[in-house]
């Protein structure tokens, strides 16, 4: 039998949150999980306190909660498992639990002595940032970290639970700070990709990104650093107005390693809308090669285009740049070269922007955990 028959909280987020219906008054509520998250006192999470956190209000909570339960576990395939089982809600979009989670998660990668630190960031920078398809490796979309609502199977605002994650970021920014110098090129790659999705301490960590990148001897670092950068610009253009011109530099200089070049012409064109030069199809030609493909490969971003990242900057790069050019790609795996896949959404009012539900992104992770049978929605 499909577990949301037999889920209280699966029937109980349905009825409060109803198709085409208003939930203003949910707002700031007992099920409003960015108002769990900012009212559970800090030692909770230092403490690892994740008993006494409502998981029952949520769809698959109780789930979520025995993953958390392991990823202090000194046996690393046992995190693993818990991170496993974690990514399995997330591709399920059974945010909202996740979103629970994020402190933890923040908390594994900050402690020295844990298991799966980077793994734990990229869960966490997951959480707060929709990871799509082909659709949103466009200008427009590929730096975005989210765009307007989004709803679990039980009709709970998904959003809600990324703005959770995004802020859970922002007020755990002192614990993620001091990654970005961490010995482990993988957990500074990771930090750097978590904090580009925060929704406060901008300044603090733009600093931060800048004074890293100018000592940083990783080339995969280094791209992960530019193009974090760039998403903060690109998600809070008022606070960085220089960005672009910052990026239209880095590019343009043949001084700078390739993948530097890269990244910045990622973040040059998803910055501005203007026509691609020249200059910069001519810059990448010279920089975005095998080898810095290969460099790039293990970026959060990069994996989540193609999971191995053998021929994710290339696939990456051919859409933003020419994206007339592309074929399409569908989001079905079974369907035929002439099948397409319907774009079916729910249309919502939100109570503070008036935007749509779009399709359910495609899930980027392979071989994951805890997704069951989908309700006859």
């Amino acid at each position: 039998m499909a577990w949301w028959r037999d889920d209280p909280a699966f029937r109980a987020v349905a009825r409060a949150f109803p198709v085409n219906g208003e939930f203003e008054d949910q707002v700031g509520g007992p099920l409003d999980v960015r108002a769990v998250v900012a009212s559970v006192p800090r030692g909770v999470w230092d403490t690892f306190a994740h008993e006494r956190l409502p998981w029952d209000r949520f769809p698959c909570g109780p789930q979520a909660a025995t993953n958390v339960a392991v990823l202090r576990s000194d046996d690393t395939e046992t995190v693993r498992r818990g991170l496993r089982g974690l990514r399995g809600r997330l591709a399920n979009s059974s945010w909202s639990p996740c979103a629970l989670a994020v402190p933890f998660l923040l908390r594994i990668a900050a402690d020295p002595a844990g298991r799966c630190r980077a793994e734990a960031l990229v869960l966490a920078a997951e959480t707060a940032r929709r990871t799509g398809g082909p659709s949103t490796w466009t200008r427009e979309e590929f730096l975005r970290v989210a765009d307007g609502w989004c709803f679990e199977p039980s009709g709970y605002p998904g959003n809600w639970a990324i703005e959770a994650a995004r802020a859970a970021i922002a007020t755990d920014a002192d614990l993620l700070l001091p990654l970005l110098d961490d010995p482990d090129p993988g957990i500074r790659t990771a930090a750097a990709h978590v904090l580009a999705a925060t929704s406060g301490r901008l300044d603090d960590i733009r600093r931060a990104f800048h004074a890293r990148l100018r000592v940083e001897d990783d080339p995969t670092v280094r791209a992960g650093l530019v193009l974090a950068i760039a998403q903060l610009a690109h998600e809070h253009p008022a606070t960085d107005t220089g960005c672009r011109a910052w990026a239209r530099a880095l590019w343009r200089d043949p001084a700078n390693p390739p993948e530097v070049r890269t990244s910045a012409a990622i973040g040059w064109l998803c910055l501005t809308d203007a026509p691609v030069p020249d200059e910069l199809r001519t810059a990448l030609d010279a920089c975005a090669t095998e080898t810095t493909a290969r460099l790039m490969a293990p970026l959060p971003r990069m994996r989540a285009i193609d999971h191995t990242g053998d021929t994710a900057l290339h696939r990456c790069l051919r859409t933003l740049l020419d994206p007339d050019d592309v074929e399409d790609e569908t989001d079905d795996p079974w369907a035929t070269p002439t099948e397409a896949v319907p774009a079916t959404t729910e249309k919502r009012r939100d109570p503070a922007h008036d935007t749509h539900a779009r399709p359910a992104p495609r899930d980027p992770w392979p071989r994951v955990e805890g997704c069951a049978d989908d309700p006859p929605f």
